[in-house]
């Protein structure tokens, strides 16, 4: 893809960006707005209905007082009533107990009058036990007593008569409460003579009867105990109080707006309604009338300023005769954060939008630069490549034609050497078609590697000897440090051996005249630490992190005898990862390259 047709597309896609953004800008903007204005509507609302309330509630209690100057009037009157009522009945019920006393006094003297001796019996135990028990009757004496006193000159003649017993005797339980009187004898009944008689007579009253005066009594008393002389001032029109409230209901809309005002209802009624608005928020709030602050409620520092925006006023008592003079004012310093605060999914859902937009839109660009890179590398890594297999063949075609040549292919000597030449022209040719082939299989995850036990100091050991002619070739120096004493790994040994090969290989390529390489190892826990390092060419910062990508290779200015896919590191890379291990690389430019290789041990 070419520079112009990237920036072509980085163009129209920031456009496109753009636009979103705008749009986004545009929606949320339009949101904010909508949510001010319902916010709006639903304080004027709230403090509407406050203001209807507080009104409503102010006739309620007129209607209420009404109601109930109403009903004491009424129980008064029924409590006046009931106390005639039960007046009416004690009457009745003691007029009914003097006739009863009357007839039992009529009836006394009747006995009185028809016997010369009538001693009444005080008790009517002392009847069952003595007079009504014929064992005991010889126990009772009848007593008469004369007194003679000289008054003035005159002698008075005083005589009683007494009825008693000579002996005390346990009393009987009297049968009924009748009044009975002794008549002593001898008396004579018809062919009969007694030495006493015994004339019965009802009871004085109605035992009964007294009772339900009694609790009638008691029940008129409990009445008139406390509300007598008010009942009457109420019934006559002079209760005080109760023309001063009849007045001041009369006078309801004259009062001040400080006594009508119920500061802790409003505000109680404000809150409820503004939760009911999905308004849960602190806020500021004052109550006016005319010019004159009544009450102020703040949550915020009385030093604010009010916005116009965040201020909302309604008026008390509008059904007063008179314009109201009362305002209710309420205020919200945050209101910003509130209205902020209901668009925030929308705003939390738009940045997340367009963050990912961003990203996919930086992904994307960053993809292209890549495969525009790789693309590069591919065509380096062709040429190179054609260069490489060109050579070998080029190589054996010219050694073949040679060998066609009778002169030549009679002398043994050089024929073999023509052959030699050829076998290992195709030797090498057979490593770059083996490399390919491995890393084409790497990135189909085709490679299949055997898990044995390698000892990784005999591997590197019979690396550095199989690559001897190389090194003695190229005049390089091989430094060994194999001081692990475990150092016995599980992995495929033909791809280790490659890991360690590419290394050497690509120390020998990058060091300048004679190399100096040195291979270590070394345990640490339960790891083996591998480190070739050189004293070649070295690399750059930049150059360090893209080593192990496929293709890439160091430039080298105008030199080209340094040759190779740049397909190694990035082999050696993926084997080590596949074996568990980690590869890590130091380099300083002019001062050679460290690689570092840790694997885990066995078991």
């Amino acid at each position: 893809m070419k520079h112009k047709s990237i920036g072509l597309i980085i163009g129209l896609m920031t456009v496109a960006l753009l636009g979103v953004v705008a749009m986004q800008y545009f929606f949320i903007r339009q949101s904010y707005i909508l949510k001010a204005q319902l916010f709006d509507e639903s304080v004027r609302a709230a403090l509407n209905v406050v203001a209807a309330k507080a009104e409503k509630r102010e006739v309620m209690q007129l209607a209420d007082a009404q109601r109930k100057n109403k009903e004491k009037l009424e129980h008064e009157q029924r409590k006046l009533e009931q106390q005639l009522q039960l007046k009416n009945e004690i009457e009745r019920l003691r007029q009914k107990q003097s006739e009863l006393f009357i007839a039992f006094k009529r009836q006394e003297e009747e006995i009185i009058a028809r016997y010369p001796v009538v001693l009444p019996i005080e008790s009517n135990a002392f009847y069952e036990t003595y007079l009504n028990n014929s064992p005991h009757q010889d126990l009772i004496r009848v007593d008469f007593q004369s007194n003679a006193t000289v008054e003035g000159g005159f002698q008075r003649n005083d005589n009683s008569i007494g009825l008693y017993a000579i002996r005390q005797v346990p009393l009987l339980k009297p049968k009924d409460d009748s009044v009975r009187y002794f008549i002593p004898g001898p008396i004579t009944y018809g062919a009969t003579k007694l030495n006493f008689a015994i004339e019965a007579l009802p009871p004085r009253q109605d035992l009964k009867l007294s009772r339900e005066i009694t609790r009638k009594e008691r029940q008129l008393q409990l009445l008139q105990a406390s509300t007598l002389m008010d009942s009457i001032a109420i019934l006559s029109g002079k209760n005080p109080q109760l023309v001063e409230d009849f007045a001041a209901e009369r006078e309801l809309y004259k009062r001040p707006l400080s006594e009508r005002i119920d500061i802790a209802y409003i505000k109680e009624e404000l809150q409820k309604e503004l939760v009911n608005r999905d308004i849960n928020s602190v806020f500021n709030l004052e109550i006016k009338d005319k010019n004159s602050t009544l009450y102020a409620f703040a949550a915020f520092s009385q030093a604010e300023t009010p916005s116009p925006r965040s201020l909302y006023t309604t008026e008390l008592f509008r059904s007063d005769n008179e314009r109201s003079s009362g305002r209710l004012s309420v205020y919200f310093p945050n209101k910003e954060h509130i209205l902020l605060g209901n668009v925030t999914v929308m705003l939390f859902s738009s940045v997340s939008l367009l963050l990912v937009l961003i990203g996919c839109f930086a992904y994307t660009i960053f993809t292209m630069l890549r495969q525009k890179k790789i693309s590069e590398m591919k065509t380096d890594f062709i040429n190179n490549m054609t260069h490489e297999f060109k050579t070998p063949v080029a190589t054996i075609m010219i050694a073949s034609e040679s060998l066609k040549d009778p002169e030549i292919a009679s002398d043994q000597s050089r024929a073999a050497r023509l052959a030699n030449i050829i076998y290992d022209e195709n030797v090498r040719l057979g490593n770059h078609i083996e490399r390919v082939l491995n890393i084409a299989r790497l990135e189909k995850d085709n490679l299949k590697l055997e898990h044995r036990d390698v000892d990784i100091n005999d591997l590197a050991q019979a690396v550095v000897d199989s690559m001897e002619l190389q090194l003695i070739k190229h005049g390089a120096k091989v430094q060994m440090h194999l001081d692990a004493t475990d150092a016995v790994v599980v992995g495929d040994e033909l791809h280790l051996s490659n890991v360690l090969f590419n290394l050497v290989d690509n120390a020998i390529k990058y060091s300048q005249d004679n190399p100096d390489i040195t291979i270590k190892t070394k345990n640490t826990s339960k790891h083996i630490h591998i480190t070739v390092a050189d004293k070649g060419i070295g690399m750059s910062r930049d150059q360090l992190a893209k080593i192990f990508d496929q293709f890439y290779r160091i430039p080298t200015g105008n030199r080209h005898d340094v040759k190779g896919f740049g397909l190694g590191l990035s082999y050696v890379s993926d084997i080590v990862k596949r074996v568990g291990g980690k590869i890590l690389v130091k380099s300083e430019r002019d001062k050679g390259t460290m690689f570092e290789i840790m694997l885990p041990l066995k078991g």
